[in-house]
């Protein structure tokens, strides 16, 4: 259901930038589960390039029981840009949650106004996809902007408004960065490294996505993927003893 969404991500990122492979560590990368009732593939991709330090995507196809599509893309840590968050994920042809925003580090009412406000245009348009779901695993004013795109939809909503939505963010994002100037202070860019190493930390301790990952591919793999992958500079939890 999303591999144009893959596709279009990717012809934007070859065609844009410099890309660089980025190392996955081993077993992460792709892995086959015949667990449940159809069999799980699960391949990610990790890139890397002047302005964005980490471009990483993942996708999920277990035929008609699920299909999910997940992409964070990290600028550099001299550039004060939100990270693009994407997040599609689809149980059948009805069940289906989309999650599309800039993640803005940081929440004072210039960084709003020079990051978050951009995208208004494209959310008015798109009033379908923005409803208001309680977010049962995050707080919603934390990463999170007033502009994202959040809704349970369908399978033809998905092709003919969430499709072109994407593209409109993603495209606006590009923009972004291409007007970004880029931190020269070593204190300025501290600030950021702490801001997205503390995103990692956030998301990886409430991802609900990886008990998704364990039913499928094991809890081993799936703590690797989470910390390892999805957000290597989260720390794992400390295991209380007599627990493992």
């Amino acid at each position: 259901m999303f591999k144009p969404f893959q596709e279009f991500l990717e012809k934007e990122l070859f065609g844009r930038f410099a890309l660089e492979s980025r190392t996955i560590p081993s077993g992460l990368e792709s892995v086959v589960s015949e667990r449940g009732k159809n069999p799980a593939t699960i391949q990610s991709w990790c890139y890397q390039c002047p302005k964005l330090r980490k471009i990483r995507y993942t996708y999920i196809d277990a035929g008609e029981t699920a299909q999910i599509f997940n992409s964070v893309i990290y600028p550099n840590y001299n550039y004060d840009l939100p990270l693009l968050g994407i997040d599609f994920l689809a149980f059948g042809q009805k069940k289906i949650l989309v999650v599309l925003d800039f993640q803005p580090l940081f929440r004072d009412r210039a960084y709003i106004d020079k990051y978050i406000e951009p995208m208004s245009a494209i959310k008015d348009k798109y009033k379908d996809l923005t409803q208001d779901l309680e977010m049962k695993f995050y707080d919603a004013n934390q990463y999170f902007s007033k502009n994202l795109l959040f809704a349970k939809t369908d399978a033809e909503t998905v092709v003919t408004r969430l499709f072109p939505a994407y593209q409109e963010y993603v495209q606006l994002y590009w923009q972004m960065l291409e007007q970004a100037s880029p931190l020269n202070t070593p204190e300025e860019i501290q600030r950021i490294v702490k801001a997205q190493k503390d995103y990692d930390q956030y998301s990886a301790e409430r991802d609900p996505a990886s008990g998704l990952f364990g039913s499928y591919f094991g809890h081993e793999w799936s703590e690797r993927f989470l910390y390892e992958f999805l957000f290597e500079d989260a720390i794992p939890l400390a295991v209380p003893a007599g627990v493992r």
